[in-house]
């Protein structure tokens, strides 16, 4: 029988990781920023799973903008696919793929708006550009063609111009607070580390290893 090599590699075992999740999320975090290879890279990227009432699921790729012990925060339309399926139903689940280290986070919890401020904020610390992008695009609604977005951005930049560019009123941040979060760490022979926090009714949380 031949057994892959079991080189000297981090192991995550239950008696050695922190109490919360919070902490070892913030190691793993800035491991990923610090040994980002190139521009093909953006540790910041996780996929966000929502579904609608009825459960018909879509995902797609977003940006982590802001993490604490509160949750994962992320910004949008409000009025996008996205917004529409939290409205209806605000259980979401976020992915981590960071394959440089061999590492995944995986995150489920229930999504829910930022305070208008914070989304105020966020969005005036953008580029210019990136801020009349938001505001020239109703988001996952069907446009004629290209022209129409460009048009709507130069109508936009020349009504603002010289002046700063309100929020749009469906524009903002959401808040995934989690109630699940799993650490995946390859390991050798398929054998991978699995280990899973789970919040539980006083807030503490429950670690337990998964099988891989």
């Amino acid at each position: 029988m031949n057994l892959d090599p079991e080189p000297t590699i981090e192991v995550l075992d239950v008696s050695s990781v922190p109490r919360e999740p919070i902490s070892l999320f913030k190691r793993w975090f800035e491991d990923a920023i610090s040994t980002r290879p190139g521009d093909w890279f953006d540790p910041t990227a996780m996929t966000l799973a929502t579904a609608t009432r009825n459960g018909t699921p879509s995902a797609r790729i977003v940006l982590l903008k802001h993490y604490d012990g509160q949750g994962f925060v992320f910004y949008t339309n409000y009025a996008s696919r996205k917004g529409m399926d939290i409205s209806e139903n605000p259980h979401t689940a976020l992915v981590f793929h960071w394959p440089v280290l061999k590492r995944q986070v995986r995150i489920s919890g229930v999504a829910a708006k930022v305070s208008r401020d914070e989304s105020v904020r966020y969005f005036h610390s953008r580029p210019r550009g990136s801020q009349l992008g938001a505001a020239a695009a109703d988001q996952s609604k069907v446009v004629a063609d290209r022209y129409v977005l460009d048009d709507r951005l130069a109508e936009l930049d020349a009504k603002f111009a010289g002046g700063p560019i309100p929020l749009p009123p469906d524009w903002g941040g959401y808040r995934v607070m989690p109630q699940e979060i799993e650490f995946w760490l390859n390991r050798p022979n398929r054998l991978h580390d699995r280990l899973r926090y789970t919040r539980q009714d006083d807030d503490r949380w429950l670690i337990e290893r998964l099988a891989p």
